[in-house]
């Protein structure tokens, strides 16, 4: 089933070029261009209409996408999504430990991406998978999906402004002090990996503010939030200043009493690429963290 979305001109917007009114409606020339050349569709009072148009007050605009085509290489398959939230435009979901969120070469079953893809053609829908917000195999919790490319380009405006808010929790190991502070350093891909990343003076700016929740024997539990979104960013920043998170044996954690890094996304604050809403959603820490603290 394709996406529509439809507009009234108002009076302000009288006069406009159509292609000009659906710029100011924050639709790309990408999407334009698929809309003509793939099986879209760009209506005027239900008649078809070029981009050349000129509107007048109470024309109703309509555009419709064109079906998404998915990739051969990524299979649905029947694995339950924890959903936190839903609508026609976006998915937020709850992502256990253990599970990728896209295939690679090493899992290239049992994704996220899979479940994802296995849940749209349950629903009937047609819908490619658009990950907005990426957690690594081994981190847990909230995740951002939008469900059409149209409001994945509009989210992925809103990650630019840092609109897109995360706040993680992390079992560390150490005393972290002091209890507040801020790791304001660049981050770059190891030269010797694929993988690992690393602080490096040629790398991207990265910026991680925390702040310890408490001390548990010789652990802390820190809060975390990112300015930034460099991969691994939290697990390189708390292993520079000598606090790597358990279970992180990639960036120098033990795994003596956690399996995976102790990483979980707890809250997800955006503001709805649609309805300008201002969206909250919070994530308890998983049981294999809580084990961890008590």
């Amino acid at each position: 089933m394709s996406y529509s979305m439809q507009w009234t001109v108002n009076e302000i917007e009288e006069s406009t070029l159509l292609r000009s009114f659906l710029q100011q409606k924050n639709i790309s020339k990408h999407a334009l261009t698929e809309i003509k050349f793939e099986g879209g569709r760009i209506e005027v009072n239900g008649e078809e209409a070029t981009v050349r148009k000129i509107l007048t007050q109470g024309d109703c605009v309509k555009i419709t996408f064109p079906e998404e085509k998915r990739s051969n290489s990524l299979i649905g398959e029947s694995i339950p999504l924890s959903i936190v939230y839903e609508d026609e435009t976006v998915l937020v979901v709850n992502k256990p430990p253990y599970m990728s969120t896209i295939p690679s070469r090493e899992h290239p079953s049992g994704s996220l991406a899979n479940a994802l893809i296995g849940y749209y053609d349950e629903q009937g829908l047609s819908s490619s998978v658009h990950i907005v917000t990426r957690l690594d195999r081994d981190t847990s919790g909230l995740l951002l999906v939008a469900k059409h490319s149209h409001a994945h380009h509009l989210l992925s405006q809103s990650q630019q402004k840092r609109e897109v808010k995360r706040t993680y929790y992390a079992v560390v190991h150490g005393m972290v002090k002091p209890l507040v502070g801020s790791i304001d350093s660049p981050i770059g891909r190891k030269d010797t990996s694929i993988i690992e990343r690393e602080i490096r003076a040629d790398g991207q700016t990265a910026l991680t503010h925390y702040v310890v929740e408490k001390y548990v024997n010789d652990d802390s539990l820190v809060c975390l939030r990112l300015d930034t979104g460099r991969t691994h960013q939290i697990r390189v920043h708390m292993s520079s200043i000598g606090h790597p998170l358990l279970g992180d044996d990639l960036y120098g954690g033990r795994i003596d009493r956690s399996l995976r890094q102790a990483l979980h996304c707890a809250e997800l604050a955006f503001i709805h690429p649609l309805t300008g809403e201002a969206l909250l959603f919070k994530s308890e820490l998983p049981q294999d963290m809580k084990d961890l603290l008590s």
